[in-house]
């Protein structure tokens, strides 16, 4: 079983352009450590997710899971190591069931009923005409944009990787939605890596360890009460009265 750290070291980034996207990054995450990653947005919050998920490859420095570069697993498995819940869930013009198989093409279908139920989607699921069988329309549309984000949380349990990213995963959601999401996604974090990134601070309430973004930089990273002394970024998102 996967139970290593992750470590960023003298990482550089840069998209074809002269300004550094993400500059001199250095940073451990422990194993099963959740740590919520906030900044405005272009201050490199997603970068730093894509390269971990090596979409993109750092110009300068290395990633390590453990003792051991990322670049030395082929993509298929150092994906298999993670799952993706993005803020706009990804859904296809099949059944519900098909859809959230999608985390594990290999799952039977008892295994996506209990992913489905640990997700808290089985009861809205059971409530549609055709169930687990019933098709969803292009992009989801059908749904709402809580049913929606259910679903892609369900394949995140059935996929359950070691590691977790949720980018902006209730960002698009009403305050009724979120409040409800929060709770499972808590769950989902358990027992694993779990790096969320946040536009809210609000998203982060329940998260002690940020990672805070400014500028491609990590200008601070520890507690709340510890970034309130020795971050004046962090204090500033916190002091906004809409904080970002």
């Amino acid at each position: 079983p996967f139970k290593e750290e992750i470590t960023f070291e003298n990482v550089d980034f840069n998209y074809n352009s002269d300004k550094a996207t993400l500059e001199n990054i250095n940073v451990c995450i422990p194993f099963a450590e959740t740590v919520g990653l906030l900044g405005e947005s272009g201050a490199g919050k997603s970068t730093f997710a894509n390269l971990l998920l090596r979409l993109y490859e750092p110009c300068e420095g290395r990633i390590l899971f453990g003792r051991t570069d990322i670049r030395e697993f082929n993509i298929k498995e150092l994906r298999d190591l993670i799952s993706y819940v993005p803020q706009s869930p990804i859904l296809f013009n099949n059944s519900i069931l098909e859809n959230i198989r999608i985390g594990n093409p290999n799952a039977s279908d008892d295994a996506i009923i209990e992913a489905a139920k640990l997700a808290n989607a089985h009861d809205f699921i059971l409530s549609l005409e055709d169930g687990y069988q019933t098709i969803i329309s292009e992009r989801g549309n059908s749904l709402s944009g809580g049913q929606r984000q259910r679903i892609s949380i369900a394949r995140a349990f059935l996929k359950n990787s070691p590691i977790l990213i949720l980018d902006e995963a209730t960002s698009s959601l009403d305050n009724k939605a979120d409040k409800e999401i929060k709770e499972t996604l808590k769950n989902l974090c358990k027992g694993r890596t779990a790096l969320i990134i946040a536009h809210r601070l609000s998203s982060l309430e329940d998260i002690s360890k940020r990672m805070v973004f400014k500028n491609g930089k990590i200008v601070g990273h520890g507690e709340h009460e510890e970034l309130l002394v020795s971050c004046e970024h962090y204090k500033e998102i916190v002091e906004k009265p809409n904080p970002a």
